[in-house]
């Protein structure tokens, strides 16, 4: 899954999309690499993000997506509006970091488009959600929410082969935390529905080698952490750097199936 932020403040590509055009050529390009799908989305969810009203992230996205006409396209929103009018423009796939928490629309935006849906764990809020993010047992506690979140959503008419799972990885968690959640993936894997990991530039990655300060993760991070959930048992790896990750993902698959 290729990653384009049409925002000015994502947490490391902000603003490198924000122009159509070059939210378009960038999303041909990572289809030529070799992604699956692309992920498309005008609201920033970094830690401390404030939230864009709907007609500012429709004003974004729509003509990128006009211009991905006949690609394969997620798009990444919490909201109803935003949902429903990507998916009329061919979007297949609703990615919602609140995991149908925000919009009662949305539910149903869904269920009756036919779409895809990928539900996200984040504890807290884009705002908040990396103060002092807290849990006992961080994978079962994540598995915990996300089969909860599943149910609510094949209840509200959304087919349950349709929906995949989010452990949500740097939402409300620590450094450790994040990797706990790769390490114990098993434990989400078991819920039976394809499991997305995007750890992709995420700022444990620059900290655990070393900056306690970093806000991004290097390039080599990235893969490793994707080879690593790949692994165990992750179908889906969104990433910002296509070509990188699926070289390294078609060389774990050909060892893995040797």
């Amino acid at each position: 899954m290729g990653v384009i932020n049409v925002t000015p403040d994502s947490f490391s590509d902000g603003g490198v999309h924000l122009q159509p055009a070059a939210a378009a050529a960038a999303g041909w390009r990572m289809l030529d690499e070799g992604a699956a799908i692309l992920d498309v989305g005008g609201e920033s969810t970094r830690p401390g993000s404030e939230g864009v009203p709907v007609d500012e992230e429709l004003r974004r996205i729509l003509p990128v997506l006009e211009s991905l006409h006949g690609a394969p396209v997620s798009i990444d929103t919490a909201k109803a509006g935003v949902a429903q009018r990507a998916l009329e423009l061919g979007a297949e796939m609703v990615n919602d970091v609140t995991a149908l928490r925000t919009d009662p629309e949305l539910p149903q935006v869904v269920g009756e488009n036919g779409a895809y849906l990928c539900l996200m764990h984040m504890q807290g809020e884009p705002r908040t959600m990396q103060v002092n993010p807290t849990y006992e047992d961080v994978a079962s506690e994540v598995a915990a929410f996300l089969e909860e979140r599943l149910r609510v959503a094949v209840d509200a008419g959304i087919a349950e082969d349709r929906i995949c799972l989010d452990p949500g990885i740097g939402f409300g968690k620590t450094v450790q935390q994040n990797f706990e959640l790769v390490r114990r993936l098993d434990v989400l894997t078991s819920l039976g529905r394809p499991v997305l990991v995007g750890f992709s530039r995420k700022s444990s990655l620059g900290r655990i080698l070393g900056d306690p300060t970093a806000t991004t993760g290097p390039l080599s991070a990235s893969v490793a952490a994707a080879v690593a959930a790949y692994e165990r048992g992750a179908t889906i790896i969104r990433a910002h750097d296509v070509r990188e990750h699926v070289e390294a993902l078609t060389v774990a698959a050909a060892i893995a199936t040797a």
